[in-house]
This record gives structure tokens, C-alpha cells and sequence, in this order.
């Protein structure tokens, strides 16, 4: 799974547990407040995806608590493993590099110019 192009629910997960341990609920939260909502995860991709990060040990789990924003449901939190980090890592360099390229360059460009003249 790392060593190719990770898919946006993947890369998403990865960033959301990048700044520490976080049950499910909080990586959809946090997914969707870094996007500013352009991506919802719901309940099915985002387990999915976490099962799929557990089988290829880029994610493990670091137990069940009580979430301290509640304090009275008890939720399973997960974090990165090395692997994950480094898989996180060389997709984040991934796709600054394809940003650096000037074709893209020029795409964003246009797009910006176009949504200015809108």
C-alpha cells in the first residue's frame, strides 16, 4: 500500500493521526475540518479505510477510552505507526512535487484566473 500512490481517504486518514492518537469520530472531524468540508468521510470509508491501514500496519490501535470532550463513551483510538508516517511522508512529498510542476502550475493558474473573471 505505501509504496504507491495513496487513495485521498488513506493520505486523509494518515494526516488526521500525524498529531497524535484519535478514535474514529475525531479523524472524520478532523478530515472534514481540514478540507473545510469538501470531504465527509462517513462511518463505512472510514472504517474500511482503518481496517485496510490496520492489515497493512500503518495504523495500529492504541486502545479504548473515554474520550476526554464527553468523558462518558468509551472509543477506540488509533495512531501511526512508523510505516504509517513514512507513507504519510512520501505521499505528502508526492504530491508537493506534482504542485512544483509547471503544467499543474499553469492548470491552477487558468482555474484561479477563470473563477476571478466568474
Amino acid at each position: 500500500m505505501a509504496a504507491e500512490p495513496l487513495t485521498p481517504a488513506v493520505f486523509h486518514v494518515l494526516v488526521a493521526l500525524s498529531d497524535g492518537e484519535r478514535h474514529g469520530y475525531g479523524i472524520m472531524q478532523e478530515v472534514a475540518a481540514r478540507t473545510g468540508r469538501q470531504m465527509i468521510m462517513g462511518p463505512g470509508t472510514l472504517y474500511g479505510t482503518l481496517k485496510r491501514l490496520l492489515d497493512a500496519g500503518l495504523v495500529e490501535e492504541a486502545g479504548e477510552r473515554a474520550d476526554p470532550d464527553t468523558g462518558d463513551e468509551r472509543r477506540r483510538y488509533y495512531r501511526l505507526t512508523r510505516r504509517g508516517r513514512s507513507a504519510a511522508t512520501a505521499e505528502a512529498e508526492r504530491l508537493a512535487a506534482l504542485l512544483r510542476d509547471d503544467r499543474v502550475r499553469r492548470l491552477l493558474r487558468r482555474r484561479r484566473a477563470a473563477q476571478e473573471g466568474a
